[in-house]
């Protein structure tokens, strides 16, 4: 498997979206500045979390006019697969890749603490490495994490299957209304969607940072298997 890490300046996590996919594959990905326009020879390309740009503007709205953008919509557009989570959730909203938008967290306070997320998406790689409604402990770091589209493309995605994951309690109840579990009011407490053909995934959470007991824990593995056994 080919993994590509698209790097804006601003950006965070790369290093620590790499580390991830060395765990399950053993492999660097290549690190891919935002300027190039080539992307060829990629299985995956992910966007990871940070502050691309510095946020001017509104988050990712920049990075989503980068050079590499182009080539990653055509990238998806042949079929590749495309990870975005954070920020790169918020750059593949902006890109018109995946539906909705992510406001300002209606706290209005930068959210640094882990939250609970149960998995609904079915037949899509980034969610294959558990088993329908199973729950996983993620690290979340973001401002603007509220997720909404409108009502009609919110029904579009609960009755496409395409919500991926949702904020819940430890236990798997989801609250939309409790500021302890849904803590950035995303509606309908969704914290990743894919595409129509399952090919993108967006989310707020950062699986890559529970990937090794030495982080404390492995709840974040399975995505990355998930994507390993399914890229090869």
């Amino acid at each position: 498997m080919k993994t590509g890490i698209v790097v804006f300046p601003g950006t965070n996590r790369e290093r620590d979206m790499a580390q991830a996919f060395r765990v399950v594959s053993g492999k660097a990905p290549r690190m891919l500045w935002h300027q190039q326009d080539n992307v060829d020879g990629l299985d995956l390309i992910v966007l990871p979390g940070g502050f691309s740009f510095g946020d001017y503007l509104r988050s990712g709205a920049m990075a989503a006019h980068s050079p590499i953008m182009q080539a990653v919509r055509r990238f998806a557009e042949k079929g590749g697969y495309v990870l975005g989570v954070c920020n790169g959730f918020q750059i593949l909203t902006e890109a018109q890749m995946l539906p909705g938008a992510l406001l300002r967290n209606a706290g209005m306070r930068f959210l640094s603490q882990d939250c609970h997320l149960k998995v609904e998406g079915r037949d899509s790689i980034f969610t294959s490495g558990w088993k329908h409604g199973d729950v996983f402990r993620a690290p979340m770091a973001h401002g603007d994490g509220n997720y909404t589209a409108a009502p009609d493309m919110l029904d579009r995605l609960e009755g496409e299957g395409r919500v991926a994951f949702r904020y819940c309690t430890a236990e798997g109840h989801v609250k939309d209304s409790d500021e302890h579990v849904n803590m950035n009011g995303s509606a309908r407490s969704i914290a990743g969607v894919l595409s129509e053909n399952r090919r993108v995934c967006g989310l707020m959470p950062h699986p890559e940072n529970l990937t090794e007991e030495i982080l404390g824990g492995t709840d974040g593995l399975p995505l990355f298997t998930g994507i390993m056994e399914a890229l090869g």
